[in-house]
């Protein structure tokens, strides 16, 4: 049996968390005593598509073999990792990663598409060798939430991604011990009433206990994204899902006075 414990602020995320775990083949118990619920898993299938690191195509490849050649030229004090929200600071946030980030020998390691699963298989595969940035930025697990396109097939259970990450910030400390981990909650996705906003916000409610205050770092800056009531705004991220060049920057504002207190 495997317990996984966390304050979940609503009836409806435990609910959620019930079913998603439900479908991926576990029986379930959810306990709840205002605002903590315990879920006890029995019987859950033990093979998990997020921690087990797999590639994806062709061109995917190409640009991993960039990041390796990258990372043997060396000089990598920053090392952003995780999927489209990072690597989109190339294009939708590079007037904010020029002016921040760019003269900290920072590196952008993120792919449109990854999941924790091809994250693990990129750091197997020589995208850390030869580097020892002081702090990594992490965000990843957003795409391993919700079903596959054209499908009902989940794509992983919320405990299941939870894994996922912690295997990520697992791998990130046999290979890189000497570097601080800045670990983001995914950003919110989405509308209110969407299954995946609710999803997001059960895995950070878990992945935050990875932090241990000194290597490991957890920094929640969702409420900056949010209006007073919890809606996206499309000002910010239009497809609410990426942000925009302002939400970029909102990202860097709140980011960076822990950023730069774990790179002293």
């Amino acid at each position: 049996m495997k317990i996984i414990s966390g304050q979940f602020q609503t009836a409806s995320q435990k609910v959620i968390l019930a079913a998603l775990l439900v479908l991926g083949g576990g029986a379930v118990n959810l306990f709840a005593q205002s605002n903590t619920a315990t879920v006890a898993i029995t019987n859950a299938v033990t093979y998990n598509t997020a921690t087990n690191p797999v590639p994806l195509g062709a061109g995917w490849i190409r640009r991993h073999e960039g990041f390796v050649a990258q990372a043997k030229q060396g000089g990598i004090d920053i090392l952003f990792m995780g999927d489209s929200i990072t690597d989109f600071w190339r294009n939708r946030g590079s007037n904010v990663w020029n002016k921040y980030y760019a003269p900290r020998h920072a590196a952008n390691f993120g792919i449109s598409g990854d999941r924790t699963q091809h994250v693990l298989w990129r750091m197997d595969n020589g995208e850390l060798d030869g580097i020892k940035p002081k702090v990594v930025v992490l965000m990843i697990g957003t795409n391993n939430t919700g079903k596959e396109r054209n499908s009902d097939t989940i794509r992983n259970t919320v405990p299941e991604a939870i894994a996922g990450v912690q295997a990520v910030v697992t791998d990130l400390r046999a290979r890189l011990p000497d570097s601080k981990i800045l670990l983001l909650a995914i950003f919110p996705r989405g509308t209110l009433d969407d299954p995946q906003r609710a999803q997001v916000a059960l895995i950070n409610t878990v992945i935050a206990k990875l932090g241990d205050g000194n290597m490991v770092r957890y920094l929640d800056i969702d409420p900056n994204f949010l209006e007073p009531d919890g809606t996206l705004p499309k000002s910010i991220m239009p497809d609410l899902l990426h942000p925009n060049e302002h939400g970029y920057q909102i990202w860097a504002d709140a980011m960076n006075p822990t950023l730069n207190e774990m790179m002293k």
